[in-house]
């Protein structure tokens, strides 16, 4: 089965807590605090694995959890951290946060790898609050929580050129020919039913002059494909990241006008999204060894020239005009991949020119009241309070000095808050006190 997008769940592990430990040995009555800290959470990691093809291992297993890691121990041992998780997704595979729509990686290299959730922080131990005026601290750092968050995986196949076109139209039997692929072909619309992949090579493998592309079977789209009619949405993912397009036209066809269909295909590929109108296409009218096609052709090369598109009249199953056809493609291919480094180098000059980099605020929070409570959001001071242990007299008195510091204390009160009202830290909620 093709499985081309999912929605899984992923949670890093969270940091193990510091430890509250004084030294006791025999001689040392007084040893001090040797509380060793936390170690940090499994992260989760996100990598493209040129063995896989589909989604569908996560059909099924949608839920990933890193380890934590350990708590810290005496004389100032350190927890373990937590085993990282490495999950395999084919190359071409789109990473979005499923809340925010936000674009967190295209995985398009083979063992390209981005970390989806980070494994929170161990805590301090005891032994790093000790100071000359208090030197039994009965305070430590709880672990940082993991990032958790639901994401979507989507994937667009990664060809140089696609096949696209109404069913039927003859493209699996194509890419049949040009390639070793062995698409499901049979004489009747919508055989095709999953993207299929090829890869054609023109010259003589291994001279040193041959060039080869990967060719994208697409299955026939129809009217309305930009909608969602049929599997519409399905397919026209895979038309995304190609370069070329060869857009296959049935010269046979009783029902349909071969130009009518080039047009209303092209409105399809326009609505669901305007960059595939400007992507370069071939044209080629296929079964040409048939008189129906032979009728039609001196009409639509005409049609075609005037339009300004290059245009082929082949037969995929006798190999008629096929050569010539790849051969052309090749060319095209080449032109275009040509072109694209050209504008990558000019757009890596200007900015280099004119980029100025500039460190991101840390410390910046925001404040909203919802329902009743505050909410305050930022990443440093939510981990503050996350890490902060609310059972210790301590390291509660910490962290009033740090949200004071850090301008909290001041911005909760000029927006209101007042005491018994609750002010809520991420997942943690603390009443207002005096």
């Amino acid at each position: 089965m093709f499985y081309d997008h999912t929605k899984i769940y992923v949670k890093a592990g969270d940091g193990g807590n510091g430890s509250i430990h004084f030294r006791r040995e025999k001689f040392v009555p007084y040893g001090g605090p040797d509380g060793g800290d936390g170690g940090r959470g499994g992260s989760i990691y996100i990598e493209a694995d040129p063995n896989l093809n589909t989604l569908i291992d996560y059909r099924y297993h949608q839920h990933f959890k890193a380890p934590p890691g350990g708590a810290g121990a005496r004389q100032k041992m350190h927890g373990m951290k937590g085993e990282d998780i490495v999950l395999k997704v084919p190359p071409g595979t789109i990473i979005r946060d499923a809340g925010t729509g936000e674009l967190i990686a295209d995985l398009v290299e083979n063992g390209q790898r981005v970390m989806v959730a980070r494994g929170g922080r161990g805590g301090l131990g005891n032994v790093h609050f000790a100071t000359a005026t208090h030197q039994a601290p009965r305070e430590a750092q709880r672990g940082e929580p993991g990032e958790e968050r639901w994401l979507l995986l989507e994937l667009r196949l990664i060809a140089d050129v696609g096949l696209v076109g109404y069913p039927n139209a003859g493209k699996s039997t194509l890419l049949s020919v040009v390639s070793a692929a062995e698409p499901k072909i049979a004489d009747y619309p919508f055989t095709t039913l999953t993207p299929n992949l090829g890869v054609v090579v023109i010259g003589q493998p291994g001279s040193g002059d041959d060039f080869s592309f990967v060719l994208a079977d697409i299955p026939g789209l129809i009217e309305g494909a930009a909608q969602g009619v049929g599997l519409g949405h399905e397919f026209l993912r895979h038309v995304q990241r190609t370069r070329l397009l060869i857009h296959m036209l049935d010269g046979a066809s009783f029902e349909r006008d071969p130009w009518q269909d080039f047009e209303a295909i092209n409105h399809e590929l326009r609505e669901y999204d305007e960059h595939l109108a400007t992507r370069p296409q071939i044209i080629a009218l296929n079964k040409i060894d048939l008189p129906e096609a032979q009728k039609r052709w001196l009409i639509l090369k005409a049609q075609a020239q005037a339009a300004g598109y290059p245009v082929f009249a082949i037969s995929a199953v006798t190999h008629q005009g096929v050569d010539e056809l790849m051969q052309f493609t090749a060319r095209r291919l080449q032109e275009i991949q040509q072109e694209e480094a050209e504008r990558v180098a000019a757009q890596s000059i200007a900015g280099m020119e004119g980029t100025i980099l500039r460190p991101q605020p840390q410390d910046a929070f925001t404040i909203t009241k919802e329902q009743g409570v505050y909410v305050v959001r930022g990443k440093r001071v939510e981990r503050a309070v996350n890490m902060t242990n609310q059972e210790s007299d301590e390291s509660m008195d910490r962290l009033q000095v740090t949200l004071a510091k850090m301008g909290v204390t001041k911005a909760l009160e000029d927006a209101g808050v007042k005491v018994g009202d609750r002010v809520r830290f991420g997942k943690v909620e603390l009443y207002w006190g005096e």
